[in-house]
């Protein structure tokens, strides 16, 4: 007859197994939810060459009380579907916490596991606001964190420089209507652009996955606008752009985050110079100098901005956690990790915003399209 303690066993043991608290187990395991295919995989792929390249170095020199981070990767493909599955086998994996996605849906969606199961993640570039706050419920997501700013700072900061410093007046935003990323970002634009004096002239829509954007171009074109707001990913920019040129339209691009590719310039070719964009940070931000030199020594190429300093940002927010809480417990992380105040990462000094889990004082940058490259133009704070 067995006794209870030996019907329990396996039971502690698999709890054990959830929450990171295995005492034999000589490693912290970190989890990554990352689009390692597909089209957001430029980032992603650079996200975790930089997380390997980091945690190597901390690892090296004994890693975090005396032990190992093991970094489990998953892809979620950019799909919120695959993020969920991907989350499911994280917690499974004994994670005590995650860094990513890079994808507000995607985000959005794993918070359907990550609450209940009171394991925590830190997405790198998923600006929506309601990653962290239910939008339903206004309350901010016990699980959910971010080290981005985001769209509604992001969007407002882009009509503030189109306005303020290109003193521009009419704009015609395109924006993909499947995409909560895009038709946020078209409207916080429209509402700050109106707000500093300026028109909203057009504004249209398209559905994801169209390449010929030449038909709404054609009604953007008879209302004249100077600036042409595109809050879209690379792909769909670089389109509408060589698009509009080959129309005729003169306004000045602008978009997000998300033309922060090389591909963006691959595919847009010189349509795509003279456009500037909002990015998070840049390869010139001089508080990242040295982990660009490590970067492009170990992978030959530069880092895909601004995921792999956004992941390195969560990993140092994570790690300071542990050593403060003095384990791996994820619910002491998740507690922990709301609590962080003033903490040198590598993008600059971190604090999160307990009353929505976003970080504090976090500046844009704004970067220019020129001559096939990304150039800074400034560091921009919203007035």
């Amino acid at each position: 007859m067995r006794s209870k303690f030996s019907t329990l066993i396996p039971l502690v043991v698999a709890l054990c197994a959830a929450v990171g608290c295995d005492k034999k187990d000589n490693t912290i395991k970190i989890g990554q939810a990352v689009a390692l295919t597909g089209d957001n995989s430029t980032w992603g792929q650079s996200e975790k060459n930089a997380l390997d390249m980091e945690i190597a170095k901390i690892n090296a020199k004994g890693g975090v009380m005396g032990k190992q981070i093991q970094l489990i990767s998953y892809d979620t493909r950019a799909d919120a579907t695959e993020g969920v599955n991907v989350t499911k086998r994280l917690v499974s994996d004994g994670v005590c916490a995650i860094i990513g996605p890079g994808q507000s849906g995607v985000a959005i969606a794993m918070t359907s596991v990550t609450e209940p199961a009171n394991v925590c993640f830190l997405a790198t570039s998923a600006t929506n606001p309601k990653v962290t706050v239910d939008d339903k419920t206004g309350q901010v997501r016990h699980t959910a964190f971010r080290t981005c700013f985001i769209d509604p700072f992001q969007g407002t900061v882009a009509a503030q420089f189109a306005a303020k410093n290109l003193k521009l007046k009419n704009a015609a935003i395109i924006y993909d209507v499947g995409s909560d990323y895009s038709s946020w970002l078209g409207k916080y634009f429209t509402t700050e652009f109106i707000k500093q004096g300026g028109k909203v002239c057009a504004s249209e829509a398209f559905r994801s996955g169209e390449l010929d954007f030449r038909a709404i171009l054609g009604k953007i074109k008879g209302s004249n606008p100077d600036v042409l707001y595109i809050p879209t990913m690379q792909k769909e920019a670089a389109l509408i752009m060589k698009q509009a040129a080959d129309l005729g339209i003169k306004a000045i691009p602008m978009g997000g985050d998300g033309w922060a590719s090389p591909d963006l310039i691959t595919l847009g070719g010189k349509a795509v110079d003279g456009s500037y964009f909002v990015n998070i940070t840049s390869l010139e931000d001089p508080d990242i100098q040295g982990f660009i030199k490590d970067y492009r020594a170990k992978f030959n190429n530069d880092p895909v901005m601004p995921n792999p300093v956004m992941a390195i940002d969560a990993l140092d927010v994570i790690i300071d956690a542990i050593t403060k809480t003095g384990g791996t417990d994820p619910a002491k992380l998740t507690n922990q990790i709301a609590q962080t105040k003033g903490l040198q990462t590598l993008s600059g000094v971190f604090t999160i915003d307990p009353a929505n889990h976003n970080p504090l004082n976090k500046p844009a940058i704004i970067q220019e399209v020129k001559d096939g490259k990304f150039v800074y133009v400034t560091k921009f704070v919203t007035q």
